[in-house]
């Protein structure tokens, strides 16, 4: 990595201001999930009407992460920043502007549309704060897995917070008065960043091409391949099938009992991206990364996948079993699917760190660009089979694609060589 540390103590501010919007940003986009999760619901959508809700949100992703990465390096980390709080708001008001007599192919197709938005919105907010870590993190003593793992995890965290509120709001509030909250409060620190936004962050090179963002590195391309299957795993079940069951399992379809479920799946969902982020944070340690070799790391990413793909395996057998919900059963959910999201969080929180030390910080933006659109592309498949499993064969479908999609990241993870890790120079 280049640059001194003058200058990155001069960016350091920038880096909180960024990140702290970034925090922000994800709040709300948490709890738009599932205030539009489960508002559709209660309006008779069905599973595969509810993925293609989320469709076009993970198809922008792809495209987004794709151009943020060249916008970033073209145009300076700062802008990406500004132009998703602006976007993600105008993305608010204009889902505040639904209106229940429409038909459900006309609701459909908007909800889609203002998803695709808040999709771009993520995305390019999203690199401003992961391309900082490249640019400012030490390096000595697993600097850099750490400030990835802390800003990974937070992130996370405050995402599972934002489930949590969108449930409760859509109970207390209504779907439209919490919309126009959180457009309300993101607009605010959206003028708060234009006004104080410290300096220190690249302003950008002007020479910079589009078709710079397709990566040459092997290394790059399979972590990259691994991650579409992670995330696909990962959201095969988490879109649409496990809040569906979880619906018809604890709401008895009145009023009082939808809230009550709203509540209660908000909590397990937001109670799961917390996990999540927590051990995300606490992976440096838990892998005792400041004491092993990036060899090691590398090689620790394939054993962790398999790992992982043990626990749905496991629930897709509970599942055959009892094909009808039942209390054990959704016990056994629960459990299961906590432990899939720690173990999960490491598997992702190496991703995060390995694609760091395999870019070089003057095409940072463009590598980790062109990482979270294999990110995108993961969620976009998870998202759509999640629906379509789920409706078709039920939880034991949706769970046995989440098996074989981790087994699959698990062999591309095994396909990283360590002899091409980038040294970085402290």
């Amino acid at each position: 990595m280049t640059g001194s540390a003058p200058a990155k103590q001069e960016g350091l501010g920038a880096y909180v201001a960024v990140t702290a919007a970034y925090w922000a940003f994800m709040l709300t986009d948490g709890a738009l999930r599932m205030l539009v999760l489960l508002h559709f619901h209660t309006l008779g959508f069905s599973p595969v009407q509810l993925a293609y809700l989320f469709v076009l949100y993970e198809i922008a992703g792809m495209v987004t992460n794709l151009s943020a990465g060249w916008i970033a390096a073209r145009f300076g980390l700062t802008s990406t920043l500004y132009a998703g709080l602006g976007i993600q708001v105008l993305a608010l008001l204009a889902l505040a502007q639904l209106d229940p007599g429409w038909a459900v192919g006309m609701s459909v197709a908007f909800v889609m549309l203002v998803q695709g938005a808040s999709g771009v919105a993520k995305d390019l907010a999203k690199m401003s704060s992961k391309s900082a870590v490249k640019l400012l993190a030490p390096t000595e003593n697993g600097g850099l897995f750490r400030w990835v793992a802390i800003l990974t995890g937070s992130k996370n965290a405050v995402k599972g917070f934002g489930f949590l509120l969108g449930a409760a709001m859509l109970a207390t509030l209504g779907f439209v008065p919490a919309i126009l909250i959180m457009a309300a409060v993101l607009a605010v620190i959206l003028v708060a960043v234009l006004f104080a936004m410290p300096p220190g962050l690249p302003k950008g090179r002007k020479a910079a091409k589009f078709s710079e963002v397709f990566s040459k590195s092997p290394n790059v391309n399979w972590l990259s391949a691994a991650r579409v299957f992670l995330f696909g795993a990962r959201d095969v079940w988490f879109v649409v099938g496990i809040p569906i069951y979880f619906y018809a399992v604890l709401s008895d379809g009145t009023e009082e009992g939808n809230r009550a479920a709203f509540f209660m799946i908000g909590t397990f969902m937001a109670g799961w991206i917390i996990l999540y982020g927590a051990v995300q944070a606490a992976a440096p340690r838990l892998m005792r990364a400041s004491s092993r070799p990036e060899s090691e790391l590398i090689g620790a990413a394939r054993g962790w996948a398999l790992t992982l793909a043990a626990v749905p395996a496991v629930l897709t057998v509970a599942a055959l079993i009892s094909p009808e919900p039942q209390t054990w059963l959704t016990v056994l959910l629960v459990v299961g699917l906590l432990a899939f999201g720690a173990i999960f969080a490491v598997n992702s929180s190496l991703h995060s760190y390995l694609i760091l030390a395999f870019t070089k910080a003057e095409r940072v933006t463009m590598d980790v660009g062109f990482y979270y659109m294999a990110n995108a592309a993961g969620r976009l498949l998870g998202t759509v089979l999640s629906g379509l499993t789920y409706q078709v064969g039920g939880l034991a479908l949706m769970l046995g694609t989440a098996a074989v999609m981790v087994a699959a990241s698990a062999i591309a993870s095994g396909r990283l060589n360590e002899e091409k890790v980038e040294e970085v120079p402290v």
